[in-house]
């Protein structure tokens, strides 16, 4: 019986590993029959579940990871984004909070990948603030979310962006240029930083931007479009 759900779960966890999630599901499936107080097995069933958009079950497999282990970072995160997804706010902040109650004391590691899911969570509340024109929240979002991932510079370029769109124009110029230094070959990052100073004003300083971009990508769409900005003087800026 034993050899039987090790196997099922070496089996699982390699085929998880792997991406090759059908055939996980169904050997960790098979190991909750026999086991049912594995932590990881519900992490990675409810991952499985939430890739396959089966949100309730998803939700089921991390609340059960939970109660097998409440100081399972990871999993509370999986978890606090499902809601998030769902557009349950409330429950996605409550589960972060408790998770955070609950490593009190303890030295809680998160690694990249969590850091990453856990920035990604702020930045999309902070595209959510941003639409509705709250830009100041949606400011404070996206630091947050470079707090944990400095080096997303895309994360970067939303702050930069955000920072524009409430005037502070020298907050945008600076956030925008950290995110080209930091990787030069982003793109979207430069295309923002050009429509910053074309908001400005600044037109000849949009166009050094723009057409870098379009020495990299000749056919980038969005600096052609630009570009043209230029070329129509009845639209300028004033």
């Amino acid at each position: 019986m034993d050899k039987g759900w090790q196997h099922n779960y070496d089996l699982g966890k390699k085929f998880f590993e792997e991406k090759k999630y059908d055939t996980a599901l169904q050997y960790l499936e098979k190991v909750t029959g026999e086991k049912n107080n594995y932590a990881d097995v519900y992490n990675m069933l409810g991952l499985i579940y939430y890739n396959y958009s089966r949100f309730e079950d998803a939700i089921k497999s991390f609340k059960r990871a939970l109660e097998i282990n409440p100081s399972y970072t990871e999993v509370s995160l999986n978890l606090s984004v499902v809601f998030n997804e769902l557009g349950m706010f409330e429950k996605s902040s409550e589960i972060y909070s408790m998770a955070k109650e609950t490593r009190k004391g303890t030295h809680s590691y998160l690694d990249p990948y969590v850091k990453g899911k856990l920035a990604n969570m702020h930045a999309g509340l902070g595209t959510i603030y941003k639409d509705l024109g709250f830009y100041s929240q949606a400011v404070e979002e996206y630091k947050k979310a470079l707090e944990l991932r400095p080096d997303f510079v895309d994360l970067k370029t939303d702050l930069g962006s955000a920072y524009r769109d409430m005037l502070d124009y020298h907050g945008a110029i600076r956030e925008l240029e950290d995110a080209i230094k930091i990787n030069p070959e982003y793109t979207a990052a430069r295309i923002q930083l050009g429509l910053t100073y074309y908001t400005m004003g600044q037109h000849e300083k949009a166009k050094t931007e723009w057409l870098k971009v379009l020495r990299q990508q000749p056919d980038n769409k969005m600096a052609q479009m630009y570009m043209n900005l230029l070329l129509t003087p009845s639209r300028q800026a004033p």
